[in-house]
């Protein structure tokens, strides 16, 4: 039996993941959280094999989350579950550990019990236009966009900015404080060679970057 720990803020997606994984034989539901403190909570409690993980976590985002968990050494293999553009977060994922990545809007209900399966049984789990970004990227090197040497904490900051959410809004859901959130954008304002948040909205727009 495949054990699953579920990590997604929002109750209702968790909800369908988790009908959707329970529908098969082979797998169950140990555990589900909402952020990461939650996550690190159940999982000192209950062992698992697969977290499927979502990229936007209030606090930690799941790509941090994955680091987190690469620097405890944990042995869980990860399944990101995402609305993100996959030319933007997929590689960033998979580069970060993840060994599986699913669209959220993927219509066929058995691709992320497949991803499940495949990562437990110690496989990769590619969707075919990510893994034609990634062969595009070795075949044809393109020079590297500003946001590309974004930390991922930095890329969260940015989307969050670009989709108009006040700053202290910002800074409750990820729970940091409004100082700090100032202090990420005087740095992606010098990152990204731009001078006003305005210009930031502009930039994410351009580049697909809007948080979903």
């Amino acid at each position: 039996m495949i054990r699953v720990i579920l990590c997604d803020d929002h109750a209702f997606t968790r909800r369908g993941v988790r009908d959707t994984l329970s529908d098969a034989s082979d797998i169950s539901i140990v555990g589900e959280a909402g952020d990461y403190s939650e996550l690190r909570a159940l999982m000192r409690q209950q062992p698992c094999d697969v977290l499927v993980l979502d990229i936007n976590l209030p606090g930690r985002s799941g790509l941090e989350v994955l680091q987190a968990l690469k620097d405890e050494g944990s042995s869980v293999r990860v399944v990101v579950l995402s609305m993100n553009p996959a030319d933007q977060y997929a590689i960033r994922a998979i580069r970060g550990g993840a060994m599986g990545y699913v669209d959220k809007n993927d219509p066929h209900i058995d691709t992320l019990v497949n991803a499940v399966r495949a990562v437990a049984g110690g496989r990769k789990h590619i969707p075919p236009e990510v893994m034609d970004l990634i062969l595009e990227g070795l075949a044809n090197p393109r020079p590297e966009v500003a946001h590309e040497a974004l930390s991922n904490r930095e890329m969260q900051v940015l989307r969050m900015l670009a989709s108009a959410k006040r700053p202290v809004d910002i800074a409750d859901a990820l729970k940091i404080s409004p100082k700090t959130v100032a202090v990420y954008r005087v740095r992606l304002l010098e990152k990204l060679r731009l001078k006003t948040t305005p210009e930031l909205t502009l930039y994410a727009i351009k580049h697909q970057l809007v948080e979903s």
